[in-house]
């Protein structure tokens, strides 16, 4: 038998944008154990905003497992946050309830800076570095430092040794600020390690002394880019039949569901989704081909495909719960029509 390290992960209470939590505890098997031989552990909800200290137990549920690349005898479990019966989903638990479509595939681009003593990582104590214009997929010191592309790399590892489908990174617009893109056939599976992947971000900065800063325009109102979490999207409709009544039909119906897409596309969105820095305003809906300004960016290879294919849909932020977000794509998706689209 070996003793294994589970590390239990979930997202605590807090709002607008929950915390990542994790704690381990150990348990003997004689091989890599299956999702279902995890138990259900108890934690004190009183300290992460999910209980009162006079009814404090929560119970944390195993979803998904992963080997934990930088633990001998690892293992990295996602977990969702139940009431102390193990059955009921507490509040929080935005997982349990969100619409699930293995036929639908998302990719997230995740973007985010680092910061180390209170600004991005580069910049000055004072003021503000050479304007963004080279930083963007840049190489060399003068563009990325001297550590940042470490980070990246190493994380790029844990994620593809963890069986994350980790498919790429690059140094983003502003100086200090990177990406990583995460794809997944199903709103779960693909949400599931989105977070899996942010956590082994933070846990290995921890040894550069560095933070993850995941607010979406941590800068304000200057003349840098804010962080987004674009989200692409298909379902097998999408990939297989397509065409342009079906396309237009989902966009009008994107456009209607406006304010539903913006309350789950990450908080203080007003400030990143202006119509500058390769944004549309928030509270107008766009799309165009190859339009980075437009909510929705329609891939040339759409349209030369008939129609069919993925699209993109910039607006989510890079403090966006992807849960919450392919959940509520899939449901926009659900109240049009295949059947008057392709009589059409």
């Amino acid at each position: 038998m070996t003793k294994y390290k589970l590390e239990y992960i979930w997202l605590d209470g807090y709002t607008p944008v929950p915390n990542l939590r994790g704690k381990t505890q150990i348990k003997e098997f004689d091989h890599f154990p299956a999702l279902e031989e995890l138990p259900l552990w108890g934690f004190d909800g009183s300290s992460t905003m999910q209980a009162e200290g006079r009814s404090s137990d929560c119970v944390l549920k195993p979803v998904a497992c992963y080997p934990d690349p930088a633990r001998k005898n690892g293992v990295l479990v996602m977990c969702e946050v139940m009431m102390p019966d193990g059955v009921t989903p507490h509040a929080s638990n935005a997982r349990a309830t969100i619409l699930d479509d293995e036929g639908a595939w998302f990719g997230f681009e995740q973007e985010y800076f680092f910061y180390k003593d209170g600004r991005p990582l580069g910049f000055p104590e004072h003021g503000y570095p050479a304007p963004q214009g080279p930083y963007y997929t840049g190489v060399g010191f003068k563009n990325v430092g001297d550590v940042a592309r470490q980070i990246v790399e190493e994380h790029l590892e844990l994620c593809l040794e963890a069986g994350i489908n980790h498919e790429g990174i690059n140094a983003e617009v502003a100086k200090g600020q990177w990406e990583f893109q995460i794809f997944g056939k199903g709103s779960k599976k693909a949400a599931d390690e989105v977070w899996m992947a942010r956590y082994l971000l933070q846990r290995l900065t921890e040894k550069y002394g560095i933070d993850i800063e995941w607010h979406c325009k941590p800068l304000g109102d200057t003349d840098w880019n804010g962080s987004g979490m674009h989200c692409n999207f298909s379902t097998k409709y999408m990939r297989e039949v397509g065409g342009k009544a079906y396309f237009e039909a989902l966009m009008a119906q994107f456009d209607k569901n406006l304010d539903d897409h913006i309350a789950v596309y990450g908080p203080d969105n007003h400030m990143r989704l202006t119509g500058k820095h390769e944004t549309a305003p928030w509270n107008k809906f766009s799309y165009g081909v190859a339009d980075r300004g437009a909510s929705i960016r329609v891939p040339h290879s759409f349209i030369k495909n008939d129609y069919k294919g993925y699209l993109e849909d910039r607006r989510p932020n890079s403090q966006g719960d992807p849960y919450q977000i392919a959940s509520q794509v899939l449901k926009t998706i659900s109240e049009v029509s295949t059947a008057a689209s392709a009589a059409a």
